[in-house]
């Protein structure tokens, strides 16, 4: 039975999505990536975006962001130079977190998961999630019976609704991954489609 059948209730969903420095050359590798934007909402039983949270991120290792990094992400040099570290930005985060409990840690795949864990692990300083982790885009394709892993754009386009803000970017994903819950937790389904494998 898909883990979302069998899903325990939550009163709120932390839905987190980061950017983080990249190449398309290699020159950063994926052990040296670091957050440059961090986006997060809160979404209760009801499926609505209750809170968020977003801050850019200055990176330590990899200070100039790569030209391929630009173009996917839309954040600009300045943004990054211009944001605090990510022990600050923790330091911020920990405290908007700290009044929803009784959470679930969502993230669209386990790479947003990764890569909080790796960065916490490089500044030496205690993860502030501690709650349950839950890959909304498996649970996605297995709740609604579909053939495959669809990616976030492609997702929210299979549902019928609109990508809402600039993808790749942390808090307009989140907030369509947001968008996408109630097809994980709730009871909505995506409209039938012949040939789905083919789409």
């Amino acid at each position: 039975m898909p883990e979302a059948m069998t899903e325990p209730a939550f009163s709120h969903y932390l839905v987190i999505d980061f950017e983080a420095t990249c190449c398309d050359r290699g020159t950063v590798p994926r052990r040296e990536m670091e957050i440059i934007e961090f986006g997060a909402v809160i979404v209760d039983a009801e499926f609505r975006i209750v809170d968020e949270f977003q801050r850019f991120v200055r990176p330590q290792r990899h200070q100039t962001l790569t030209p391929f990094c630009v173009a996917l992400t839309s954040i600009a040099q300045s943004d990054v130079d211009a944001a605090p570290t990510f022990p600050e930005c923790l330091a911020e985060f920990a405290p908007w977190l700290r009044p929803y409990r009784d959470v679930a840690f969502c993230s669209w795949g386990d790479y947003d998961r990764d890569q909080l864990q790796q960065d916490c692990e490089y500044h030496r300083i205690p993860n502030p999630v501690s709650a349950p982790h839950r890959n909304v885009k498996r649970l996605f394709s297995e709740r609604q019976q579909l053939p495959k892993k669809y990616g976030l754009a492609q997702a929210v386009a299979r549902v019928g609704a609109r990508f809402v803000g600039t993808h790749h970017r942390g808090i307009d994903d989140a907030r369509n991954i947001a968008a996408l819950l109630p097809f994980v937790f709730g009871d909505a389904r995506v409209p039938s489609v012949v040939a789905e494998s083919a789409s």
